[in-house]
C-alpha cells in the first residue's frame, strides 16, 4: 500500500500555497498522518558504518508557541512564536532559521502563565504579523531557501502531533485562512523514539532523559526547543531506514 505526499514546485500567485507535485513513498512511513521514522540502533554501534541513501534532503524543525492560560485554554488558542530550522539531510548542520513572533488577534494580551511557561512577554508580539502574514512571510522563506526546487525533499519534524495536526489547522479554520498544503506532511519524533525504545514518551524531556542526552535552551521556547531537537535528529536520524 502506498500513501501520497507532497513536494514543492513554485508559489500560487497572491496565496500562501505553493503548487505541488504528487509524489509516492510507502505506506509503512505514515501514522495517523505523520510519518513514523524506523531507527536502527545497532548501526551506532559501529563508526564505519555505511550511511543509507537519503530520503529528504533538508528536516524542517517546528515548534510553535501559542497563547495559554493557567486555569482555562484561551478560545481560540493562537500560535504566538513561529520558529524553523533549516537541517542539512546529510551533515545535520542548522543551514537556516526562520524565526517570527506572531501578533494574536482575540486574546490580545498574553496572560502571566503565559509569559511564565515560554518566556515570551507582551514587547514581543505586540506590533508583529498576524498569522497569514507569517505564513506568506515563511512562504518566501522557503521559496528563497531552494525548498521547492524539483529535486529538493523536505519534510517538517516535530515533538508531537499537536503543531501540525491540531494547532495550526484549528487557527486557520477559525480565521478563514487556507492551510498550506505542504503541512500536511511531518515525522512525530515521539513516534520515533517509541519505534526505537519500546516505551513512548510524553515530551522532549523524558525523551531526551531516556537517550541520555542533556537539554539545551529554555523548555517551552520554540527556539530552544529546536536545540534540543536537532541534537536528537543528529544522533538518531542518520539511521532511518529509507527507501531502497
Amino acid at each position: 500500500m502506498f500513501c501520497v505526499a507532497t513536494s514543492h514546485n513554485g508559489l500560487l500567485r497572491n496565496s500562501v500555497v505553493p503548487l505541488v507535485r504528487a509524489v509516492v513513498i510507502p505506506h509503512r512511513f505514515y501514522r495517523q498522518s505523520a510519518i513514523s521514522v524506523k531507527l536502527s540502533a545497532n548501526k551506532m554501534t559501529s563508526e564505519n558504518a555505511r550511511q543509507p541513501t537519503q530520503l529528504f534532503d533538508y528536516f524542517l524543525v517546528l515548534d510553535f508557541e501559542a497563547t495559554c492560560d493557567q486555569d482555562k485554554k484561551p478560545q481560540p488558542q493562537e500560535i504566538i512564536e513561529f520558529p524553523v530550522l533549516k537541517v542539512n539531510g546529510k551533515t545535520f548542520e542548522t543551514e537556516a532559521v526562520f524565526h517570527q513572533y506572531v501578533q494574536p488577534r482575540v486574546n490580545r494580551e498574553l496572560s502571566p502563565f503565559c509569559t511564565e511557561l515560554t518566556g515570551i512577554i507582551q514587547d514581543m508580539v505586540d506590533n508583529q504579523p498576524h498569522l497569514e502574514e507569517t505564513l506568506q512571510k515563511f512562504a518566501n522563506w522557503m521559496e528563497t531557501e531552494g525548498l521547492w526546487k524539483d529535486d529538493v525533499k523536505s519534510v517538517f519534524v516535530t515533538c508531537g502531533d499537536w503543531d501540525l495536526k491540531t494547532m495550526l489547522p484549528q487557527q486557520c479554520k477559525y480565521f478563514n485562512i487556507r492551510c498550506p498544503q505542504y503541512f500536511k506532511t511531518w515525522i512525530n519524533i515521539k513516534k520515533s523514539y517509541c519505534d526505537h525504545q519500546g516505551n513512548y514518551a510524553r515530551g522532549m524531556m523524558p525523551m531526551l532523559s531516556g537517550l541520555g542526552l542533556r537539554h539545551e535552551g529554555r523548555h517551552h521556547s520554540g527556539i530552544g526547543e529546536h536545540m534540543r531537537i536537532c541534537r536528537y535528529i543528529y544522533i538518531y536520524i542518520i539511521y532511518i531506514y529509507y527507501i531502497t
